[in-house]
């Protein structure tokens, strides 16, 4: 049980009780899934199973495209629908070249303040206990990259957007910060994770198609954890020096050499898990698979 599920996450289910449904019904040892999505947020959550788990942090760091909606005139605590209303404002009337101008002050790199109705931790603590608890905290700024940010339709109270973005973009507070910009407050009334690179043409799978496989006794299509790591460099070892490896071992290679992380083949062209390499052609094992 090695590999990677894409999930259609449903609507109201949580990350973690649409993993451990996947887990259980797969009867997988090990599983993780890459980036969470909030109970209200739907669509793509990669889960890596067994073996799978050591590539998570590098598709982690991928970037993901959202589709959401933004319904101007109320912010909530927490950013979306589930919270209590916080501010209320009216909503001017707005034109597509006014929305257009907007956004193109949120497109390219820019600073974020994480809210605190994440999961992100301060002293061991999730933030999003302490905001129910009442208590706010200082968030540091994180660096972020909004590498495409589209309109999809202009509505009465409503914005619908698409956007392409780095590791660590908070949609909740980007559409409160359009909003704020657009003279009004707003929060995320719907909110669809479309992919995450690079499985942007993969097709998913909801829990009600892995139900009908398991029970019918078809095998649950998954992707190799190598094919999830298309822009990490590859180094196929002969025998000699795949075993060496394997046994945890640093190896010399021969021919062109590429430095960081790279993806480790046998003479079988089977996958051994990640290495990385330096300018001297010796590679040392990071996350080697246990078996394949």
């Amino acid at each position: 049980m090695n590999g990677i599920l894409l999930l259609d996450k449903p609507l109201g289910l949580s990350s973690n009780a649409a993993l451990q449904r996947v887990r259980r019904l797969l009867g997988a040892d090990k599983a993780g899934h890459v980036g969470s999505l909030d109970p209200l947020a739907t669509g793509m959550l990669p889960i890596c199973l067994g073996e799978a788990t050591k590539v998570a942090g590098d598709i982690t760091a991928a970037r993901k495209r959202y589709q959401f909606t933004i319904t101007f005139g109320r912010r909530t605590a927490t950013g979306d629908l589930e919270g209590e209303t916080v501010e209320e404002a009216p909503v001017p009337a707005l034109t597509t070249a006014q929305v257009e101008l907007a956004l193109d002050h949120f497109r390219g790199s820019q600073s974020q303040v994480p809210p605190m109705f994440s999961a992100l931790k301060r002293d061991g603590q999730p933030l999003y206990k302490l905001a129910r608890a009442g208590l706010t905290v200082e968030r540091a700024a994180r660096q972020i990259q909004i590498s495409e940010l589209s309109m999809v339709a202009l509505g009465q109270g409503q914005l619908e957007l698409t956007a392409l973005c780095s590791k660590g973009t908070y949609i909740r507070v980007l559409a409160e910060d359009i909003a704020r910009r657009l003279g009004t407050c707003g929060h995320v009334s719907a909110l669809r994770r479309m992919y995450v690179e690079p499985f942007d043409f993969a097709p998913m799978q909801t829990l009600a198609e892995i139900e009908a496989a398991c029970e019918g006794g078809v095998t649950v299509t998954m992707i190799a954890a190598d094919e999830a790591l298309p822009q990490m460099p590859s180094v196929h070892l002969p025998a000699d020096l795949a075993g060496r490896l394997a046994h945890g071992q640093s190896v010399m290679t021969s021919g062109a050499t590429v430095i960081g992380k790279v993806r480790l083949y046998d003479p079988h062209g089977r996958f051994m898990g990640l290495g990385e390499a330096d300018a001297h052609g010796q590679v040392r094992p990071r996350r080697l698979f246990a078996c394949q």
